[in-house]
């Protein structure tokens, strides 16, 4: 390989040489490096050679209006939020070279059990608010659409329950203690992460950079329908939206942001582990 090349015919000759070499697989470690190795026995979940693969890009996906930068510096985001326990363990790659990405900035955050986002109080379950009176719109629509695809919208309120941005560390790993999301209006159950590289950690935070990764994180449907069984989730009374029906999800599995899960699928009330490996390519922008 020369330095002549064009990133993309590197990036093929990797992804090439990959696959010759019948699947070379980047092995978890440091944090929760020993889940890595069970959880590729959990229902419906690939090995993790396959996670792994770092030939593959994970799919850039729409920010969502619900962003707020880099407004809290903490691995344990719950707060006083009710739900299932969440432990989420995310693994930043360069989808070229394989090599963990480490002191980037990685950002969460998704709506509680209720569909609420934190600092969007106001607009109620995914963005809709009170349900709408009168007669139907006619015309062309206008505006953002339900569910959180359109324009960033400014906050209504103070609260930061549900966010939070921490450092990946020499593995490119970074963990989050969070709860399992409840759903909205039009959407299925996601979180949205964002990862910054090429800035500056202060006391302050992080500074400068530029987002080299805006995506979705998905849960599949056996472990929705579980949660749906347990509080506050079965007191969620919106009209849920599964993952087939989604239309953000890429339908392209893990590569699209669909999690590895390990619960107990009696007890799921205990807690879930969740993990991906995100490929990104650090020289390029996507801030969603």
């Amino acid at each position: 390989m020369t330095d002549t090349q064009a990133p993309e015919e590197r990036r093929e000759l990797a992804r090439r040489t990959v696959l010759a070499a019948g699947g070379v697989a980047v092995t978890a470690v440091g944090v929760g490096g020993a889940f890595a190795a069970s959880a590729a026995a959990d229902d419906g979940a690939a090995s993790g050679a396959a996670e792994d693969a770092c030939y593959t890009l994970t799919s850039e996906l729409v920010e969502g209006p619900y962003y707020i930068d880099a407004d809290k510096i903490r691995q344990d985001v719950t707060e006083d939020q009710d739900g299932i326990p969440l432990h989420l363990r995310l693994k930043v790659i360069d989808a070229e070279t394989c090599r963990p990405l480490r002191n980037a900035a990685v950002d969460i955050w998704h709506c509680n059990a209720s569909g609420i986002y934190s600092g969007y109080e106001a607009m109620g379950s995914g963005g809709g608010g009170p349900a709408p009176t009168g007669p139907p719109p006619s015309g062309t629509p206008t505006g953002p659409p339900p569910g959180g695809g359109g324009g960033h919208q400014e906050p209504t309120d103070d609260e930061r329950y549900l966010r939070g941005t921490w450092r990946t560390d020499r593995h490119g790993q970074v963990t989050f203690r969070t709860v399992f999301p409840g759903w909205y209006q039009g959407r299925c159950v996601h979180i949205h992460v964002k990862v910054h590289v090429d800035g500056t950690w202060t006391d302050a935070g992080y500074e400068g950079g530029h987002a080299c990764h805006t995506g979705q994180l998905f849960f599949d449907e056996k472990s929705v329908l579980k949660s749906a069984e347990v509080e506050p989730y079965a007191s969620n009374t919106t009209t849920r939206t599964t993952l087939d029906e989604d239309t953000i999800y890429p339908d392209n599995g893990h590569e699209g942001g669909l999690l590895y899960l390990k619960y107990d699928r009696r007890h799921i009330a205990r807690g879930i582990h969740g993990h991906l490996t995100l490929g990104v390519a650090p020289d390029e922008t996507h801030d969603g």
